[in-house]
């Protein structure tokens, strides 16, 4: 089943409206043939190439897209009375959790985060900042991940991340919508896929517009490409340097059946190309965006996606929870 709806991202972009930051984007400029060829993304003054915007997603409250999903789901919750007294419980150990605890705090819903004890000092002390109780349990997150279960169980606090990833999807899907406000004739958009929330909210939006939707992953996380190739959801291994953003075992059912029935390209590329992207945004741009949100940027740089001449192109960069050290020589 191909969710959420273009309907419901309109509906989305209707809660949240005030609550997030609008979308900023920035022209980046054309891409000529030599420039692409030297995978470089410099703007260039040539009257050849693609015309490339980069959406500024990483400047949202809490440093990613999340916020927007986060938002809708507690609004819509709340809207349809579905909140429990005992509020959420969120144990991805992603930036999914400082959404969904800032999320929280906004609409005044309790939060609480369970966490592998390993869990950076920052991350912690930064969701307990936002009012979320976090409990530190086990070693590993799959610990935490059970200690959540039990705490759901007994409290009857829902699972945010996964209660109703429709909500969530339909928030992240308006992204494009901001993006095309601020872009006309947009042809094409890429963005990096991970579990695959973002894609398919941003997909219902992009078959409704006649859109094409290109989507990127490391080769060494490629839940949406594996799962096209097979024709079915199934796990991947991961080992890349995005795998902090991008790192999902699977891709969902929703993102695949989204994937197969409209216009959209699954490319991969590699980890020394995302590393590149990453440094040219910081070199040439001053952006510094986390691994997973320059793997967009990559597809481009590599020729993984080659545009047509003209093409007119909206890269999403997601998100920039990311130690920026290794980019200062």
């Amino acid at each position: 089943m191909r969710s959420p709806t273009y309907d419901e991202v309109k509906a989305a972009a209707e809660r949240i409206a005030g609550v997030v930051r609008p979308l900023t984007v920035a022209p980046m400029g054309r891409q000529s043939e030599d420039e692409q060829a030297l995978g470089s993304l410099r703007p260039s003054a040539g009257t050849g190439g693609a015309e490339i915007f980069l959406g500024l997603e990483f400047l949202q409250h809490t440093g990613s897209f999340k916020a927007r999903g986060a938002a809708n789901l507690m609004a819509g919750l709340i809207e349809t009375g579905s909140m429990p007294a005992a509020g959420i419980v969120s144990a991805t150990g992603a930036n999914a959790d400082i959404g969904f605890a800032w999320a929280a705090k906004i609409f005044g819903v309790r939060a609480t985060v369970f966490l592998a004890g390993s869990t950076p000092r920052a991350k912690v002390a930064w969701l307990r900042a936002l009012g979320a109780e976090v409990r530190l349990a086990g070693e590993a997150q799959d610990n935490a991940r059970e200690s959540a279960h039990d705490f759901m169980t007994s409290t009857g606090a829902i699972d945010a991340y996964s209660y109703d990833d429709n909500l969530t999807s339909a928030g992240a899907g308006t992204i494009l919508l901001e993006f095309m406000d601020a872009v006309a004739g947009l042809d094409t958009i890429v963005l990096a896929v991970g579990a695959g929330g973002m894609f398919s909210g941003i997909t219902a939006v992009a078959d409704y517009f006649g859109i094409r939707v290109v989507g990127a992953e490391p080769d060494g996380s490629r839940a949406l490409n594996a799962a096209l190739a097979a024709g079915t959801v199934l796990d991947v291994s991961v080992d890349s340097i995005a795998a902090d953003s991008l790192g999902a075992p699977r891709v969902s059912a929703a993102a695949l059946a989204w994937a197969e029935s409209t216009d959209v390209r699954s490319v991969v590329v590699d980890d020394d190309a995302i590393v590149r992207a990453r440094r040219q945004l910081w070199d040439r741009h001053r952006l510094v965006v986390e691994h997973g949100s320059a793997t967009g940027l990559a597809a481009l740089a590599t020729r993984a996606y080659q545009p047509r001449d003209g093409e007119r192109i909206g890269v999403v960069l997601c998100g920039a929870n990311t130690d920026p050290s290794d980019l200062v020589d």
